[in-house]
């Protein structure tokens, strides 16, 4: 279950290009525009092609519902140089498995290469370890997507091996690599990344003590 200050649609995670935030209906343009590209969609279980009419409003307001009930946290990526265009989505959803929220995460083909679908991953997957119980979060990748098996060894996850998985959207069944992160993996990576320091000022006016962020 997801901290109640989650629950809000005024919560927000910032990192250091995006903020992760609320879907809002302002989005809906946006988030058709992208997740109706063929090639977005075909890698994903969830978005169908071709993209119904209506059908960026019904994820909003499921969306919304449902980070509101606090077994998922879904949250759309924008730039921080323009905050009111949805650049893509990623979430945790612990609805099937409490301790073992699945992540799930689409970007725009205009920003594809980037590593923005990395840098909101590393930052929901460090807000589900620390304020939820999960011991793991898990993740597929279809088999014909290389680039979201590289997003998930960036973020530290283990390769299990590749089996079928259900993908309503592409028909049934379908192959995908199969990936977990456990929480004492997880954080043997957060100990391994050399830490952001602070100086704080002597009385002399100098840099004296270091302190971490």
């Amino acid at each position: 279950m997801f901290p109640e200050f989650a629950r809000d649609d005024v919560f927000r995670l910032e990192t250091r290009r995006l903020w992760l935030r609320w879907p809002r209906a302002s989005d809906a343009a946006q988030i058709a525009r992208h997740a109706g590209d063929k090639a977005v969609a075909e890698m994903t279980g969830r978005i169908p092609h071709p993209y119904p009419d209506g059908e960026a409003m019904r994820f909003i307001e499921g969306t919304r519902r449902r980070n509101g009930e606090g077994l998922s946290l879904a949250l759309i990526m924008a730039l921080k140089g323009n905050p009111d265009a949805a650049v893509g989505a990623l979430g945790l959803d612990m609805q099937k498995q409490p301790g073992s929220p699945r992540l799930g995460y689409w970007v725009g083909k205009p920003h594809w290469g980037a590593g923005l679908a990395t840098e909101a991953a590393q930052a929901l997957i460090d807000f589900g370890f620390l304020f939820t119980q999960a011991d793991e979060v898990t993740a597929t990748a279809r088999v014909i997507n290389p680039a979201s098996r590289r997003v998930l060894e960036k973020c530290g996850f283990a390769y299990l091996g590749c089996g079928l998985e259900s993908l309503p959207a592409r028909g049934g069944m379908s192959p995908c690599d199969r990936f977990r992160l456990d929480r004492k993996a997880w954080s043997s990576l957060k100990g391994w990344r050399v830490p952001e320091w602070v100086r704080e000022p002597s009385a002399s006016g100098g840099a004296q003590a270091e302190c971490p962020a």
